[in-house]
């Protein structure tokens, strides 16, 4: 949560929110994260072993992209960026 805060406080309390959603959620699939967020993305980045699948959520009045790993298994989902559309866009985090 500490990240998305050197965007300030719209996105602080977007997280917040989304945290608290997120927190009891119990998402087997993406399909499953859509009907709590229907413009959730999954995204697949790598290749073979180095292949990794984020969830790309659109968060603070669609102002920021929040950039998640979930392990449906257990349940897990750890942030891996928060970013405004232009960061995004610019496609630096990929790297």
């Amino acid at each position: 949560m500490e990240a998305g805060k050197q965007h300030g406080t719209k996105v602080a309390t977007a997280l917040d929110s989304w945290y608290r959603i997120a927190k009891v959620a119990r998402w087997g699939s993406l399909v499953d994260v859509r009907h709590t967020y229907p413009h959730a993305d999954g995204l697949a980045l790598g290749k073979r072993d180095q292949k990794r699948v984020y969830t790309v959520f659109n968060i603070g009045g669609n102002d920021f992209r929040l950039v998640t790993e979930i392990f449906y298994d257990d349940q897990t989902v750890l942030i891996r960026h928060v970013l405004t559309h232009a960061e995004y866009d610019k496609e630096d985090w990929k790297k």
